[in-house]
């Protein structure tokens, strides 16, 4: 199969960038997108250019490493689907695909089509740890909890913090994965004690990287490789809500017994 490659190549986040055309030729059908790149940067570097930087780790859909535009499109035009898993047989022979990097102040192009995603780093950090005492590893069925609730708090963990939810948001909002994540330990008893605060603390950080608000779009559930729905941002406003109101009746307390 043979492709026209569209790239956008920038040296780093303070010089300007441009679209650069290549040819990607007698590429195998079977070949990953990310294989199909590792292919045109072995002539790129056998033609002594500078290959086509882009982040990769597992490869296999679970790490959240990878991930760009095609055709407009985060992580491409499969649903449900990363780029490492995005294979050359779904598109056309002689296809143009246009690659770009995500699209957002807090996630900075460091070179070509990565980009800084330590932003969600810093939210996640926000959240800190549970307090609950674990100890040893306990009995699975110590604390019962019922199945769907575990079911839920599964959907949420599903978060691979690709960040493509930030990219297709017209706002560059990260509500999806700050909803996954309060909503993961929101939903467990281990996470009770720290769940107002914890959700006061990430979305304060989310708001201080830069992050656009959430008007419900839904470009980011359509293009979630894990599909994580955005009833956990529904679920993630409750807690800002149910955190407000417990931190206003908290101070409204201090004040009158300081009175």
């Amino acid at each position: 199969m043979n492709f026209l490659l569209k790239v956008w190549r920038q040296p780093d986040a303070h010089s300007p960038g441009r679209f650069v055309e290549y040819e990607a030729r007698d590429i195998p059908a079977e070949a990953s997108f990310l294989e199909m790149l590792d292919i045109l940067n072995e002539q790129l570097t056998q033609r002594g250019e500078d290959p086509i930087a882009f982040d990769s780790d597992c490869r296999e859909g679970i790490c959240g490493m990878c991930g760009f535009m095609i055709n407009g499109v985060a992580h491409g035009p499969e649903a449900m689907t990363t780029v490492c898993q995005l294979h050359m047989r779904h598109f056309q022979d002689g296809a143009i695909l246009v690659l770009e990097p995500w699209r957002a102040k807090p996630l900075p192009v460091v070179k070509d089509l990565v980009v800084d995603r330590s932003a969600f780093d810093r939210i996640v950090a926000a959240g800190g740890f549970i307090t609950a005492p674990t100890g040893s590893a306990p009995e699975a069925n110590t604390t019962p909890i019922p199945k769907g609730t575990a079911d839920l708090a599964m959907d949420a963990a599903a978060c691979i913090g690709c960040a493509a939810c930030v990219a297709a948001c017209p706002n560059a909002s990260a509500m999806l994965f700050v909803g996954a994540l309060v909503s993961h330990l929101g939903l467990l008893p281990q996470g009770q004690p720290e769940r107002n605060s914890r959700v006061l603390k990430m979305i304060a950080q989310h708001d201080a990287e830069g992050f656009g608000a959430c008007t419900l779009h839904g470009e980011c559930e359509a293009v979630c490789p894990k599909g994580i729905s955005i009833d956990f941002i529904g679920r993630l406003n409750r807690d800002l809500i149910r955190a407000n109101f417990a931190f206003t009746r908290k101070a409204r307390g201090v004040e009158s017994v300081a009175g």
